[in-house]
């Protein structure tokens, strides 16, 4: 190690310190478990083509694609904001159409949500150089009054899926109606056909369970305590064209892929199925 480096960390070590960084602080935060029922699956073509002609549907699984945020101030309430979000989701289902084997289809779901969280305030400026090689520094800045959203979210549950008939009173066709234009391009790109928005003869609801929490966050410098620099101590381990096996030995034996935890190992799954005992019983 380099003699200078190791007389710094001694020294942080004998006598501490403090260092200004500039980090991401979370002002606010919220968290939710939502059920959101009956969210219109506007299907891909040939989707539409089988659905029309189905019997039956059931959910395979839902992804997250994309969250779309828009922060905005609330009037009269310094240092808050509504935090506006739109999620789209990949929805893949199996559709019957008669005593044959499912057909795999796939389509799009959206949700809308709002919430209102703190984000503080701020007038400055940032102004950044962005090197490029062969070419001069660019100069980017922004103007850092509002604060950023971050939203994390994994893959919903996916909890039921129906078929309707367009003219079925079950359907409510004014609601949950989104435009072509109003889909970004890069959704489009994730389906390997066009999605029907209108003119089908039967629609796909689904359900799902969505996870996730929500917050706001601005750049500051923060003050932190300084001990020693990260400096790695383990060695890269690399396997040779001369000797492949030597990184194979350094692998342990996978005894747990021979032999499957067992039920007391699942400690969630535990307390969901003693919830789930006590609710029957009761």
């Amino acid at each position: 190690m380099n003699e200078r480096i190791t007389a710094s960390i001694d020294r942080c070590k004998k006598h501490g310190g403090e260092v200004c960084i500039q980090v991401d602080k979370i002002y606010d935060s919220c968290r939710d478990k939502e059920c959101l029922e009956n969210l219109r699956v506007y299907l891909t073509q040939s989707g539409q083509n089988t659905v029309d002609r189905a019997i039956n549907i059931k959910p395979r699984k839902a992804e997250v694609i994309w969250v779309f945020s828009d922060v905005e101030q609330v009037p009269f309430n310094r240092g808050f904001y509504t935090v506006d979000l739109k999620f789209f989701f990949k929805i893949t289902l199996d559709a019957f159409t008669g005593i044959q084997r499912p057909t795999t289809v796939e389509g799009l779901a959206t949700f809308d949500k709002k919430v209102v969280l703190f984000g503080s305030e701020g007038n400055s400026k940032i102004f950044q150089s962005i090197y490029k090689p062969d070419n001069y520094d660019t100069q980017l800045w922004k103007k850092t009054n509002m604060p950023k959203a971050v939203v994390e979210v994994v893959d919903p549950i996916t909890l039921g899926a129906k078929i309707v008939d367009i003219c079925d009173h079950h359907c409510r066709c004014e609601e949950n109606e989104i435009e072509f234009t109003s889909i970004p391009e890069s959704i489009h790109r994730v389906f390997d056909e066009v999605l029907v928005l209108d003119g089908e003869n039967k629609r796909v609801y689904v359900s799902l369970g969505l996870f996730s929490i929500i917050k706001l966050e601005r750049n500051v410098q923060i003050l932190i305590p300084s001990h020693e620099f990260c400096i790695p101590e383990n060695e890269c381990i690399a396997a040779t064209d001369d000797n492949p096996c030597e990184l194979f030995e350094r692998i342990k034996f996978p005894i747990d892929e021979f032999f499957p935890p067992q039920r007391e190992d699942f400690e969630s799954a535990e307390g969901f199925f003693n919830d789930t005992r006590t609710k029957y019983q009761d």
